[in-house]
């Protein structure tokens, strides 16, 4: 899932009733796919069933033969109720969520290139495409997407003399140490690595040292040399000083955004939302490329939102047909502009880089195409995950080698009993 904003964790809300199982073909011929989709909405006017239902419309006057059964869930209860789905043989046609791997690995879903056309599969940005796939065949179409970026505060830079983003990790701290001593009550670096999304935090550090959660060969490389280093560094150069939280480990995002937004904290990690609330907030901000170790980063962690379709029901040429309508740029475009979210195909990336309406999200527009992304084909990811929001925070302590050594271990044993 994407928390792109505080939209997207609304409360339940839950638009029309599951259909009983069945193919979906009626007496006459026609067929009724069953679409189930998250809510990125927080109240109904707003509500994504305003955005599906205008798509199944339009679809539906171009194609009678096709009719569109729209159910969308709030975030919260996504998961579970598609669980409840599947096992009771209820399965959508086509379902847009956040994870596709456990369905692959039931052979649930039928292939990326089964369901879509082969212009609407080269027009997907690439590296979103890749990050869809299961031992190299793509599965994940992916909808929506996010990007990360430094944040930080013009004025509180200006104040501590600082001219310019920093682009290496020297920077940052030298940058930090300036604000600390002119603004004493300031967070120079926040430094999120709590339960909430410690795992992001972390691979976002662990990239600027040429680390990260796999190696070249799709093995857990969680307590790399490279992993250990950064976090040693951050243990050295900011936490032990002073320059962040006094317990990262048991600090959230949503405390550093909302410290940044308040004019609380000098700079941190953040992905769009961070915009608007930094406006609310009254903050001159600006956004620069994410500070590796030894200069900025022409990539950055990306992450996104995925459509699949089932093959229990067979109607792989009515999925390619509504899939080929709905990854069309006026419903992409909406889409994103509805809700301020990232593009995942070339033709709404160029459309909103070249409209001048999206000057905010042009640094991140930059990066998009180069993320990098967690080991989402792996079905052990969310496990490993969860124990990485558990405990890899604490690497910042004592030990780095110690935890990240002990995750490694969890993860081989999440390998293991597959």
């Amino acid at each position: 899932m994407l928390v792109l904003s505080a939209a997207c964790t609304a409360g339940a809300l839950v638009l029309t009733a599951c259909g009983g199982g069945g193919s979906g073909e009626s007496a006459d011929g026609t067929v009724t796919l069953k679409l189930v989709a998250a809510d990125y909405g927080d109240k109904a006017s707003n509500s994504s069933t305003v955005y599906w239902e205008d798509v199944a419309e339009r679809f539906e006057a171009a194609h009678p033969e096709i009719t569109i059964d729209v159910q969308v869930v709030n975030w919260n209860d996504i998961d579970t109720q598609v669980k409840t789905m599947i096992q009771s043989g209820n399965l959508p046609d086509v379902l847009q969520t956040g994870g596709y791997a456990d369905k692959v690995a039931d052979d649930l879903l039928y292939k990326a290139e089964d369901v879509l056309s082969p212009a609407t599969r080269d027009n997907l940005i690439d590296s979103f495409a890749e990050a869809g796939e299961v031992d190299g065949v793509q599965y994940g179409i992916p909808f929506v997407s996010s990007a990360r970026a430094l944040f930080y505060n013009k004025k509180l830079f200006a104040d501590a003399g600082i001219t310019e983003a920093p682009k290496s990790w020297a920077d940052v701290k030298s940058a930090a140490e300036r604000i600390k001593k002119k603004n004493p009550d300031v967070v120079p670096y926040a430094l999120p690595l709590g339960p909430e999304e410690a795992q992001g935090e972390s691979l976002i550090w662990e990239l600027g040292n040429g680390g990260g959660y796999t190696g070249a060969d799709g093995t857990y490389t969680l307590d790399s040399e490279a992993n250990v280093e950064t976090f040693e560094w951050l243990r050295d150069n900011l936490v032990k000083p002073g320059l962040t939280y006094s317990n990262p480990a048991a600090t959230d995002r949503r405390t550093a955004f909302a410290d940044f937004a308040a004019g609380k904290a000098g700079m941190l990690n953040g992905h769009p939302s961070l915009i608007q609330m930094s406006k609310d907030g009254d903050v001159d901000y600006g956004v620069a490329p994410i500070p590796g170790k030894d200069g900025a980063l022409d990539s950055t962690l990306g992450v996104a939102d995925w459509v699949m379709a089932f093959k229990d029901r067979g109607h792989q040429e009515e999925i390619k047909t509504f899939l080929d309508f709905a990854y069309s740029k006026e419903n992409t475009l909406k889409f994103d502009e509805m809700y301020n979210l990232m593009p995942v195909t070339q033709d709404t990336l160029s459309e909103m880089t070249s409209s001048g309406k999206h000057k905010d999200l042009e640094p991140f527009f930059e990066l998009l195409p180069k993320a990098s992304f967690y080991p989402l084909g792996d079905t052990t990811w969310d496990a490993v995950s969860a124990e990485i929001k558990k405990s890899g925070g604490t690497a910042v302590g004592d030990d780095p080698a110690k935890v990240l050594g002990d995750l490694q271990k969890k993860a081989e044993q999440a390998l293991a009993n597959q």
